[in-house]
């Protein structure tokens, strides 16, 4: 693993009103690394991911994600930060309904300025890769879930991320599908993609992170590395 730092947070809190959705957590995430968090519901997973990915900012501690000092941005810089270098996958897959497969997969260098034509040429390299060209003129309503979230990762893909994201990625899926989207997620992890899973599922966490962490009330309650022996 490169010693270099995609996330690194220290000492982050996040309080609603009263309450504390994190209470002081530090984390590091190295290149490479696919970790994931666990929890019970309320122990706050959601929210971790939401300061790491710049859609919402701490109450204390500093959030620092590919060298970046998430805190000195303003709402412009943090949109065109996610953009350019995290990529989001989510559980119920947050595709554009009325876009092809393509464009929605081409969306996301689009919104940075890249030509259109080059951006679709990206899109229809990540769908072929991820073996669904074929269905490149299809809209969302008619793929499957275990297409659409194929057309979720591509999209994620886009802009060559430094961090991936994802949400509950198989929360969605059957098991034959949400089996070929973990098997997805594990290649891109061994060919270099920094990964960070959110997930009720220990399936999906053991068989696709290197390491575990567990949150309990806000706070780290258990960190564990994963051993793979396929």
């Amino acid at each position: 693993m490169s010693q270099e730092d995609i996330v690194r947070l220290d000492g982050v809190r996040k309080d609603y009103g009263e309450t504390s959705a994190l209470d002081g957590v530090s984390l590091r995430i190295g290149a490479g690394e696919a970790v994931a968090v666990m929890g019970p519901s309320g122990c706050g997973k959601s929210t971790l991911l939401n300061l790491i990915a710049g859609l919402d900012r701490p109450t204390g501690g500093s959030v620092v994600v590919a060298g970046q000092d998430l805190s000195r941005l303003d709402e412009t810089g943090l949109a065109l930060f996610r953009r350019r270098h995290i990529g989001m996958i989510f559980q119920f897959f947050n595709l554009v309904d009325d876009l092809p497969a393509l464009d929605n997969v081409a969306l996301p260098a689009q919104l940075t300025g890249i030509p259109a034509r080059q951006a679709r040429r990206r899109a229809l390299e990540l769908l072929d890769e991820l073996g669904i060209a074929g269905r490149k003129d299809a809209y969302p309503a008619v793929l499957s879930g275990g297409e659409r979230q194929r057309v979720a990762v591509a999209r994620a893909l886009m802009n060559r991320p430094a961090l991936l994201l994802a949400d509950e990625p198989t929360g969605a899926l059957d098991s034959r599908f949400g089996e070929q989207v973990m098997d997805l997620l594990i290649d891109l992890n061994q060919i270099g993609q920094t990964l960070l899973l959110v997930t009720h599922d220990p399936h999906l966490a053991t068989r696709c992170a290197t390491r575990l962490i567990e949150l309990a009330d806000g706070r780290v309650a258990r960190e564990n590395t994963l051993e793979h022996t396929e």
